[in-house]
């Protein structure tokens, strides 16, 4: 789950990761009140959305506005909100389309001395977090991964003790930190560690961290994501979540106990069991088709579940055909067959559909399937799903 920078920045307040002074604003007016109380003469108005790169960012139907702008009185902060609320923004991560605005934060502006990166994710080849800073603050962290890796410096550290002083010195060290800056940066570094395991983050980013004129670390950015196995421990976060930021298919298909990511590509995929789902879009690439999406029905699917399933696969008006690889295992082959014959009364298959089933009670679901007057081709193993699937694209 992902939240907003304002959401992001308030935790980081909460639990001790320095940030600057700011309010959000859903309107003009309360942008320019909101320059007014900070009581500064600069100040930043920055939108608010699920996406990185929005600095660079321009909105869509006014390509002169960026997502991020410095003004210097309330009406200036009331007009830069004017031009961005409402308002689609794209950037390198919305895509062509952008994303539209409904909020945006005003913050106090700083003098900034430096710009760094900081950000701990989840090494899994490890199996603990692990923190990485870099001098190149302000820099898609991508880009410098692939252009200069040698400046992004790493410390693993143990969940369960959080990064030790030593390690935060030595990253200091290495980033040229010195003098009072050192002790400041162990207490943000660690607070920061202890904030991405107490609230089961899967990512924390500040991009940039800046180093001030007065020699102070402030998060000037803010990007937290949760990972959404760990939200049960913390309900307070979960009602962060703003489901106008998701795509419609993909809440409708958590609240259905569903897990889906839409992608770019013209074949459905319905499957049970996350591995082989990536395993059927890899062979689906494979033999030369594009996958429209992963979607896991998991290894206890309903008919209900598989229903649901068939109607957001087929929302999607770029597909043209659907694959269904199922490997019954808690979920019988004939649980899913029965379910995809009543899906297919409920919902009416109007591309190919290409079904390959194996496992429990697997002659038994051919059979249901054989005997239903569904219009579907059966596959006997994966490699003929996809080369089956692929074909009926081809075909229109």
């Amino acid at each position: 789950m992902k939240i907003h920078e304002f959401q992001a920045k308030e935790l980081f307040r909460q639990h001790g990761v320095a940030v600057l002074r700011s309010q959000v604003a859903t309107t003009p007016q309360e942008a320019a009140e909101a320059f007014r109380s900070l009581g500064v003469p600069l100040a930043v108005v920055k939108a608010q959305i699920h996406a990185g790169g929005r600095g660079k960012g321009t909105v869509l139907d006014n390509p002169q506005q960026r997502g991020v702008q410095v003004v210097r009185s309330p009406e200036e902060a009331a007009a830069v909100a004017a031009n961005l609320l409402g308002h689609k923004l794209v950037t390198v991560q919305t895509g062509p389309a952008g994303k539209t605005v409904h909020r945006v934060l005003v913050e106090e502006g700083c003098q900034i001395a430096r710009e760094l990166y900081l950000g701990i994710v989840l090494d899994r080849a490890a199996a603990r977090p692990v923190l990485m800073m870099s001098s190149e603050g302000g820099v898609e962290i991508e880009k410098v991964a692939a252009e200069t890796p040698h400046l992004i410096h790493k410390e693993h550290f143990d969940p369960a003790v959080g990064l030790m002083p030593y390690q935060a010195r030595k990253l200091c060290y290495r980033l040229n930190l010195t003098g009072p800056v050192v002790g400041k940066a162990e207490q943000f570094l660690r607070a920061l560690c202890r904030l991405y395991v107490q609230l089961d983050c899967s990512l924390c980013e500040i991009n940039p961290l800046v180093l001030t004129a007065e020699q102070s670390l402030i998060a000037l950015d803010g990007k937290i994501n949760f990972d959404d196995n760990g939200l049960f421990r913390h309900p307070e976060l979960a009602a962060l979540r703003d489901l106008s930021e998701e795509d419609p298919a993909e809440v409708r298909a958590s609240q259905a106990g569903l897990s889906y990511i839409k992608l770019d590509g013209n074949i459905g995929c319905l499957v049970n069991g996350a591995g082989l789902a990536m395993a059927t879009m890899d062979i689906i690439k494979l033999h030369g088709g594009e996958p429209a999406n992963f979607l896991d029905v998991g290894g206890g699917a309903n008919e209900q579940q598989v229903t649901e399933a068939f109607r957001i696969i087929l929302s999607d008006p770029n597909v043209k055909a659907v694959l269904v690889n199922i490997f019954g295992g808690i979920a019988r082959c004939t649980t899913i067959a029965s379910a995809i014959v009543a899906a297919s009364k409920a919902v009416g298959f109007n591309v190919p559909l290409v079904v390959r089933l194996e496992g429990t009670e697997v002659e038994e679901g051919k059979r249901i399937l054989r005997e239903s007057g569904v219009r579907l081709t059966t596959a006997d193993d994966l490699t003929d799903a996809a080369k089956k699937v692929v074909a009926a694209v081809k075909a229109g």
